[in-house]
This record gives structure tokens, sequence and C-alpha cells, in this order.
């Protein structure tokens, strides 16, 4: 189970609407600002993620919490999101290759350069539609584990609360994938 603190945005009808609380990972990396990911983050901006999950503790608006998402969910969609985009570019490269080479069309080249992107574009395509089918499946949501009691802790006391988060657990359904 990946685990990570939120604050919950909104909560009705038994659901609560969280926006996980994002680490910057460059600031612990050496090469800092050099890396790719650093300047695509920089680039696009880091735009708010919000869930929506079960509110079955009755979190209310303003308190953080723990979310946590199966390892298999999260491997699964890793895959689909980076392994079929890219079988599909190479498929329709391959496709388009052969097919201009069997039909002896001239340019092959190009024949196989168009391929390859109407493969990509038609696997990103299956991904949006597979993403969108899996988004009301409840095996593949994201589910809420507990309180953060570190800040509860820290405004009753009136000190800085503790570095490690105290949780409190409800018994959660993780069905396996």
């Amino acid at each position: 189970m990946i685990e990570e603190l939120a604050v919950v945005i909104a909560a009705d009808d038994g659901f609560a609407e969280v926006e996980p609380q994002r680490r910057a990972t460059c600031d612990h990396c050496g090469v800092k600002g050099a890396c790719g990911t650093s300047l695509i983050d920089r680039f696009l901006g880091r735009r708010p993620v919000r869930l929506r999950v079960v509110n079955a503790m009755g979190a209310r608006a303003g308190e953080r919490v723990t979310i946590g998402v199966a390892d298999a969910v999260l491997l699964r969609a890793a895959l689909v999101a980076y392994l079929v985009p890219l079988l599909g570019l190479l498929l329709g490269a391959a496709l388009a290759l052969e097919l201009a080479d069997w039909r002896q069309w001239s340019g092959a080249q190009s024949w196989s350069l168009g391929g390859g992107v109407l493969g990509f574009a038609l696997s990103l395509r299956w991904v949006a539609g597979y993403s969108r089918r899996l988004r009301t499946d409840p095996r593949y949501r994201a589910v809420l584990l507990g309180r953060d009691q570190s800040s509860e802790e820290s405004r009753n006391e009136g000190g800085s609360g503790s570095d490690r988060a105290h949780l409190v657990s409800l018994p959660t359904h993780h069905p396996r994938i």
C-alpha cells in the first residue's frame, strides 16, 4: 500500500474530496535542478490533484488524513500509462514499414514515421478510454486510511507536534487485483 498525506477539501454524501500533499523530490536529490524532471516541473507547473474517496470515518474539510493506493493498482497504472503508448508507437511504425515494403511504396521510412505517430495517437486514445472506465471502479480508487493526529496535537498543546504522524486506523477492505 502506497500511503500519502492529504488535506480534506470538501466532505459530503459519504465521500471526501482530498488533495494530496505533493512533495518535491528535487530537494533531496544531488542533481537538484539539472535533470529533466525538474525542468518539466518548472515548465508545466504544479497543478493540484484532487481525489474523491469514500469518507467512512467522517473526515471534515481542513483535516489532514492519510490516503492509500494498493501497490498492484499503481503498478498497473504505470504499465498502462507508459508501456501501451510505447508499444503503439513501435507496432504502428513496424506495421507501416512492412506494408510499405509489401506494396512497394516509395518512401518507406516516411510511411513508418506516419504509422508510428498513428499508432502512438491510437494508443493514447485507448489509454484515455481505459482510464475513464476504471475511474468508476471502486477497486482502483484511493482509500482513506486514517486521520493525521500530529496537527491536532500541536493545536491542543500549543507545540510543534511530533515529527511522526500518529494515525487512527479504520478497518478497510482492499481487494486483490
